[in-house]
């Protein structure tokens, strides 16, 4: 944990020179941030890393000697430390940067084709950093490759008219999967939206389709919500919910940032509060910042169940307990016991 007054000690490791002159520049541009080195490749970072010890690394994927997903398997063994993936916009790109969150990135960042055009993604990248930082990081024993365990089966009173939307950022990977694959195939048709750029949210969701026993997709626009499917929204443009009848639906559009953020959890979450009320259950996950918050209140002043998860289990606690905190939480649990909870509560509205 960073000491108060002490900055955020980052390596940035690339092998376009470029990109490490923005990323120094950017970076340092919040006074909070000192960027402590700036490095080609992995076999230099690992000695920056024992020298200089910095808080957070910010890892490329494809480099010269190393890649980083050797590299970051290397780190989560030998020497834990916040990373940050990032990559292109390409589709190996987004694989590559769903494999590093197994294997232990707290977060990724989608790198502009253009290197100059970095800059672009200056905050985000900043905002970041300051959540890495205060990430808890455990060795790790064995490393992402092999296959999940099977998911846990629960039994579900089927209901035909009940909405789950789930939001989370900043460790929600990892937090998603562990809800996700812990439900049946015939659990309530669920909405997501995980803060994650461009052309990795469909990367994101066929993982979780070959782990899940619901069918998880990204979600296109007109897509139905029904039981035993989840829809994830596409990074870079906001999902929302409505409903036909007795048919739910989404719609999925570009527009501004909302929260800061597209997709923002404040957008979904509204619209299911108006068009699923009382019929929907809300869950709000790890992460940076205070997006649904507000979406969350609306749902449960809607007569939703709603669901924050608390703070020991989570990577970052800021979206829930800004929740909680503007009374939007009429549930509060740990991770472990979401699934089982939403399960418990879809019994109930049944």
């Amino acid at each position: 944990m960073i000491g108060p007054g002490r900055k955020i000690r980052v390596l940035v490791v690339d092998d376009s020179a470029t990109v490490r002159d923005v990323f120094r520049r950017e970076l340092s541009r919040d006074p909070g941030i000192e960027v402590v080195g700036a490095v080609p490749d992995p076999f230099v970072a690992r000695d920056q890393i024992l020298l200089l010890k910095p808080d957070v690394v910010t890892l490329d994927i494809e480099m010269p000697r190393m890649d980083g997903l050797t590299f970051l398997r290397k780190l989560m063994l030998h020497y834990p430390i916040p990373v940050i993936i990032v990559s292109s916009l390409t589709p190996k790109g987004g694989e590559l940067a769903m494999e590093a969150m197994d294997i232990g990135a707290v977060d990724v960042l989608c790198k502009s084709g253009a290197a100059y055009a970095v800059g672009d993604m200056a905050a985000q990248l900043r905002d970041m950093v300051k959540a890495a930082a205060g990430v808890r990081v455990e060795r790790r024993r064995e490393v992402a490759g092999g296959k999940a365990s099977s998911p846990r089966r629960l039994s579900l009173q089927k209901t035909t008219h009940l909405v789950v939307a789930i939001g989370a950022s900043t460790g929600g990977t990892k937090a998603l999967q562990t809800v996700l694959t812990a439900l049946p195939a015939n659990s309530p048709g669920i909405v997501v939206v995980q803060h994650m750029p461009e052309h990795f949210t469909r990367s994101f969701a066929d993982r979780l389709n070959s782990l899940c026993a619901m069918e998880v997709k990204e979600a296109e626009d007109g897509d139905t919500v029904a039981p035993g499917r989840v829809l994830i929204a596409p990074g870079n443009l906001h999902m929302l919910l409505h409903r036909s009848g007795a048919v739910y639906k989404v719609s999925v559009r570009s527009g501004p940032l909302v929260s800061r953020h597209r997709p923002s959890v404040d957008v979904l979450f509204k619209s299911v509060a108006r068009y699923a009320g009382a019929n929907a259950i809300g869950a709000i996950l790890t992460g940076m910042g205070s997006d649904g918050a507000a979406g969350l209140k609306e749902m449960r002043e809607a007569g939703a169940e709603t669901i924050a998860q608390d703070e020991a289990s989570c990577v970052v606690f800021g979206m829930p307990k800004e929740a909680i905190n503007a009374g939007g939480a009429s549930h509060v649990s740990p991770l472990n016991d979401i699934a089982g909870l939403i399960l418990d509560l879809a019994d109930k509205r049944a």
